[in-house]
Formats: structure tokens, C-alpha cells, sequence
């Protein structure tokens, strides 16, 4: 398949020759979007901030030092076996891939509805236990499996309006089109290249040896420690990217607009979370306990989404990037750059399923809009390929990653 489209992470452009040709179908997907895209929201981000085409042959300025190895065949070559495991799974996907999302749904919404169940009887140890051990999982299932996957696009060839990245609102502070912008748009397009993939410490930690260091990082562990239980609100202030603000590259008007919409959606989640609930849990006398149930769960939500994001970007061996190694990038070397930029996390189906199967952040950094189900399939054929080619497969169980990014924090708090 040949690259010919800007930002190569959007399922509708980068892989557009994918998208289904049945007229019926793809003016369905437009009424979708233009019933639900909110009015002066951007659907894609302004030519400015979007990458060059990218072509089939050729190389960077200069290769990472991990694939500096490979000659512009070997690259090419290898972008041509990964776009024929892609070819494959979207060739394949179909009933069963569809029936796996809505089963999660389903026990999704089933636990969030009995954990709060459950917390209406808080006050009761045993109630007040069940209930937050099921919304947290609820709200676990629902921003990583669920959400993430949904608004990266991977079940919008389904057509199904209800589980579509234009219609989806997940359970989280910032609103999905903020979320979608910031990480889809930039964070895939230029994986950890420091300068541009603003994820790299978003803005606030020293993460890579290539961010110059200041005195501010002396507090790198302490900063890494107080955002992680409250993970979601660090995420909604970086999407607001004030920092683009003040320095000119983000207009007043667009700030304004999605503070107004992370406001709006601060209004809906404090209204489900911590006044809903609570008031439903007051009839029994439980109002205060049900509050620290929904506080905790969402506590352990984003500790854990903290945990398993980190883990998958900021390890030992996960690679940085100056920008001269994307001048002249070909769509083989942006295959590279994802694999040495990615980290994954072994462990079981069920650790699988609660990290949103981002346990396989090399196989979704590859291919962000391929069902989170097949991640797993497809993880065996590029482990062959990074070794067959000589390049890094970064994995371990998540002990092991957590604490080698946790050093890798400390180390980079020092000059």
C-alpha cells in the first residue's frame, strides 16, 4: 500500500483506501460527524501543525541510533511487511470483533451500575467495599478498552453510531475532541519526537536526556507522585494547551472554546460522580461514604491509566527523537519510530483487557486504528520482525516497567 496522506495516525485519511466504498456507508459516517462534531471544534488540526506526505522510499536526515543499522531497502521492506499485517486483520475483522466491544460494553456498564448500587448502602463496610471495587473497574474498562479505542477510530468501520469516535464521550475531565487533538493528531503523529509530541513530560516532567534541563526538574519524582491519583485533571489542563497559548502558536478564541467545553464537561462529571450518587445514597444515610466510594474509584482509575500510559512511552529503551531523524522520514522509518519509541507490559488476558490492551503500545503505535482485540495476533509477527531486523522489542511485566520509569524519572530530575 502506498503513503500518500498527511499524518499518517488518522484512520480516515492516512488509510483511506481502507475505508469502505458502499456510498450508503460513507454517508452515514458523514451524517454521524456532522450531527456530532461540536460547532467551531476543529475535526482535523490546521495545516500548520500537520506533517509533510510521506513517501515510500528514500530516509531521514539521520536514522535513530537503534535502526541507524538499516539501509532505505531494509526500510522499506519492513514497512511493506507491516502494512501486510494490517492488510490482513482489516481484511478479517468482522462479527466476532464486533461482538467482543459490546460484550465489554456491556459488563462495563453492568458493573458501573451495580457498583452504584451499591454505594446507595455505603455505610455498610461490605456495601461500601463491592461498590467501589466495581466502579473502579467500571471506570477502568471504560477509559481504557472502551474509550481510548473507540475515539482512536478502531470500531468506526462497524457504523454503528453508538460506538463511534464522533459520538463518543468518555469518562474523563477533558472532553474526547480536546483529548483527540492533543493525542491522536500530534502525540501518534510525532511519537516522542522532543520538540513536537508535546507528550514527551507533558510540559511538566524531564522524561528524555534531550529536554535541556532546568531546576524545575529537581521535583520530577514529586510531580510524577501528585499527578498520578489525579491523572484525569493533569490530562485536562494539558489539552488545553496553555503553553501553545502564551506562545502564540493557539489562538484566544480556540483557549476560550475549550475551556468552555472542559468546563461543561467538569459540570457533567462532578454532577454523575459526586452529587448524583451521593444524593440517591443520602436516602439511606450513606451520602458521605457513597462520596468517598466515587472519590476512590477515581483515585484508583487514574493511578492505574497514570501507570500503564507511562509505562508504555517513558521506560528505559523507549527512544527519544531530535528532529533532524524526521527530516526526510519515509513511511518505513515512522513504522521504526513507533516500534524503538514504544514499551509493552507482559502479563495475562485480564491485565490485557484492564490497560486497554495499550499492554501492546508498540503493536497500537503501529497501527492505533486496528481493533484492541487483535492486538494480541499481531504482537507475535512484529516481535519476529523488530528481531529478524535488528531492532529493539521493548516488554516486561509491569513491576519491572513501572519501576524502570520511575528510576528513569529520578535520574532526569538531576543536570
Amino acid at each position: 500500500m502506498t503513503a500518500t496522506l498527511t499524518h499518517p495516525v488518522s484512520s480516515d485519511e492516512f488509510f483511506a483506501a481502507d475505508a469502505p466504498s458502499d456510498d450508503e456507508a460513507t454517508e452515514a459516517t458523514d451524517a454521524i460527524a456532522a450531527t456530532t462534531t461540536a460547532p467551531g471544534v476543529p475535526t482535523r488540526p490546521p495545516a500548520s501543525r500537520r506533517r509533510s506526505v510521506l513517501a515510500d522510499e528514500g530516509h531521514p536526515t539521520v536514522r535513530p541510533p537503534a535502526a541507524a543499522h538499516l539501509s532505505d531497502e531494509q526500510v522499506a521492506e519492513l514497512g511493506r511487511e507491516l502494512d501486510a499485517i494490517r492488510d490482513a486483520i482489516i481484511a478479517d475483522r468482522g462479527a466476532s470483533d464486533a461482538a467482543y466491544i459490546r460484550r465489554v460494553i456491556k459488563a462495563q456498564r453492568s458493573l458501573e451500575v451495580g457498583g452504584r448500587a451499591a454505594l446507595v448502602f455505603a455505610g455498610l463496610p461490605p456495601a461500601w467495599i463491592a461498590g467501589t471495587a466495581m466502579l473502579s473497574v467500571a471506570k477502568i474498562l471504560e477509559n481504557m478498552e472502551i474509550g481510548h479505542n473507540v475515539l482512536h477510530g478502531q470500531w468506526d468501520w462497524m457504523r454503528d453510531p453508538d460506538i463511534h469516535s464522533t459520538t463518543w464521550e468518555w469518562d474523563f475531565v477533558t472532553p474526547a475532541a480536546s483529548w483527540k487533538h492533543t493525542h491522536n493528531d500530534i502525540h501518534h503523529t510525532w511519537t516522542n519526537v522532543v520538540g513536537k509530541d508535546r507528550d514527551v513530560g507533558y510540559t511538566m516532567l524531564r522524561v528524555s536526556p534531550d529536554q535541556p534541563w532546568k531546576p524545575f526538574n529537581l521535583g520530577n519524582p514529586v510531580y510524577n507522585a501528585l499527578l498520578a491519583p489525579v491523572f484525569e485533571w493533569g490530562i485536562a489542563v494539558y489539552d488545553l494547551e496553555v503553553d501553545e497559548l502564551i506562545n502564540g502558536t493557539k489562538s484566544r478564541a480556540d483557549f476560550t472554546r475549550d475551556l468552555k467545553a472542559m468546563g461543561r464537561k467538569i459540570v457533567r462529571q462532578f454532577s454523575k460522580d459526586y452529587v448524583a450518587t451521593p444524593a440517591v445514597a443520602a436516602l439511606t444515610g450513606s451520602a458521605l461514604p457513597a462520596l468517598a466510594g466515587t472519590l476512590t474509584a477515581n483515585a484508583v482509575r487514574n493511578i492505574w491509566a497514570h501507570a500503564v500510559i507511562f509505562c508504555g512511552h517513558f521506560p528505559e529503551g523507549a527512544d527519544t527523537f531530535t528532529e533532524e531523524m524526521i527530516d526526510g522520514e519515509t513511511r518505513g522509518d515512522w513504522y521504526v519510530r513507533q516500534m524503538i519509541g514504544s514499551a509493552n507490559i507482559s502479563g495475562s488476558k485480564a491485565m490485557h483487557l484492564m490497560t486497554g490492551n495499550l499492554s501492546h503500545q508498540v503493536e497500537h503505535h503501529l497501527f492505533p486504528d486496528l481493533p484492541s482485540n487483535r492486538y494480541a495476533e499481531v504482537a507475535v509477527h512484529v516481535r519476529e520482525i523488530c528481531e529478524r531486523y535488528g531492532l529493539p522489542y521493548n516488554t516486561g511485566p509491569m513491576w519491572k516497567q513501572v519501576g524502570s520509569t520511575w528510576a528513569k524519572i529520578f535520574r532526569l530530575a538531576l543536570p
